[in-house]
């Protein structure tokens, strides 16, 4: 049967009353006995949208975890952009990062917990990434647990089911446009089918486990505990959650079992499993820096809700200068280095003349008849566009990018990124990187906007605030 769409007040009023109680400090102090490090694989860069202070690394060699392990970080991501990869690449890549996490641990003797973090409306490489990672980690007692809530884009899961906000809507995920991704497409919102039918039915619905919000809200802290330790190797459980107040629940919980568990999550799980208090939104000025230059705006993100920010920022703020890159002249183009040293020297001019600039690919999908080609397809526009950013000779105010597949490539290949830390959000779940002395522009500052993120209005909303 059809999940329905239903009135978000509608369903919040049936479900248990949230308690009174506040878990993050004794998730904190659990924690630290517990587990050493907790390390986010990262399939983009718009996973860090919860956390402020946290590194964010862009290689993945034993050195570097080592070292990473070295600073006692608590929390760090590792970013794999993953869901640009082919499948086949995303698993030899998940793998290798997998047995390197645990070279690095056992030279270090750092006790881990590893979460994939993936696209809150489950588009990714499940499981066959997750599968490699945990074969990598060789993990052979593992319980995984998938928990795609993200609260601050609207995503909540319940009796199973996983909604998208729309206004003051929920929908099923698979009534979405996410659903029709021409990579990731999948066809069931609730998520006990939903993994059924990414394993192509090899694992049977009844054993897909599940903990529910009534269970998250009104039973006992050790009832939750015995049937988390009762669950046997290997078991798949699907977590529903509406509130932060549920998640902290579950990872008190679970930091109190003796089970090794790995996560497929969104960004909310992350910044509950580590006890991270909520800190205030950034302000525009600790972001743009003080030079008289202009901003720099990117938009590579197809997906619905990426065109209608764009088309509300280019129709309200005639002031900033707009760039439209055709898709189909870089794909039919021999001589791509003079088309974009075109648009390089462009770019340079109006931000040296203090005039902020969008940059936008052309808004008609162009899409091949596999999903191998699509991949190229978006990999040749994305190296396009890092080409551009590579070749800047001025540094912009701040630099804002639109899609996590552009804003990995911009951060890895066009300003060259190996450590950079999230200094917080600017709007609800839209994150801020400072760079790192190693890239382009030192101390700098990236703002990766997810394109799934926001209403209509909110990329207008933060160019106006950065623009002040």
């Amino acid at each position: 049967m059809q999940a329905e769409r239903i009135k978000k007040d509608e369903i919040f009023a049936a479900l248990p009353k949230l308690s009174e109680s506040h878990f993050l400090s004794s998730i904190q102090e659990v924690g630290k006995e517990k587990v050493d490090a907790i390390i986010v694989l990262d399939d983009d860069p718009t996973g860090t949208q919860t956390v402020s202070d946290v590194p964010v690394l862009t290689q993945w060699d034993t050195d570097t975890i080592i070292s990473e392990f070295q600073n006692e970080s608590p929390l760090f991501f590792i970013l794999t952009n993953s869901r640009s990869l082919t499948e086949k690449e995303a698993k030899e890549q998940a793998s290798t990062i997998g047995k390197n996490i645990q070279r690095a641990a056992k030279k270090t003797g750092t006790r881990y917990w590893v979460i994939s973090r993936s696209d809150s409306t489950l588009r990714g490489h499940y499981p066959a990434e997750f599968i490699a990672l945990e074969e990598g980690l060789e993990w052979k007692n593992g319980v995984h647990f998938i928990i795609p809530a993200f609260f601050e884009g609207g995503r909540y899961t319940i009796d199973n089911i996983h909604y998208v906000l729309n206004d003051d809507e929920l929908i099923p995920a698979a009534q979405t446009p996410f659903a029709e991704d021409k990579v990731f497409g999948f066809k069931n919102s609730e998520l006990r089918h939903w993994v059924v039918e990414k394993n192509d039915g090899k694992i049977a619905i009844e054993n897909v486990a599940t903990i529910s919000i009534e269970e998250l809200r009104t039973a006992s802290e050790d009832a939750l505990i015995e049937k988390l330790n009762h669950f046997k190797d290997g078991t798949l459980c699907v977590v529903n959650a509406a509130d932060y107040q549920d998640l902290h629940f579950f990872s008190l919980a679970l930091m109190k079992t003796e089970i090794q568990p790995l996560f497929r999550t969104a960004a909310s799980f992350v910044s509950a499993i580590a006890g991270l208090e909520k800190k205030p939104l950034l302000s525009g000025k600790t972001i743009r820096d003080n030079s008289e230059n202009g901003g720099l705006i990117i938009v590579g993100s197809y997906v619905p809700t990426s065109s209608s920010q764009l088309y509300h920022l280019l129709s309200h703020r005639e002031d900033i200068q707009n760039i439209e890159i055709q898709v189909d002249q870089i794909l039919g183009v021999q001589n791509q280095e003079s088309l974009y040293q075109e648009y390089v020297n462009q770019i340079n001019g109006f931000i040296r003349s203090g005039q902020t600039v969008v940059v936008y690919t052309s808004r008609k999908l162009v899409s091949a008849e596999s999903d191998d080609k699509n991949q190229e397809i978006g990999k040749t526009v994305s190296n396009f566009i890092t080409q551009i950013i590579s070749h800047l000779d001025v540094c912009p105010a701040y630099l804002l990018t639109k899609g996590g597949i552009t804003s990995s490539d911009i951060a890895t290949k066009g300003l060259g990124i190996k450590r950079a830390i999230v200094r917080g959000q600017i709007i609800k779940g839209v994150p801020v990187w400072e760079l790192g002395g190693e890239t382009r522009f030192p101390k700098s500052h990236q703002i990766i906007f997810p394109g799934n993120v926001g209403t209509n209005e909110s990329l207008t909303e933060v160019v106006e605030k950065l623009m002040k």
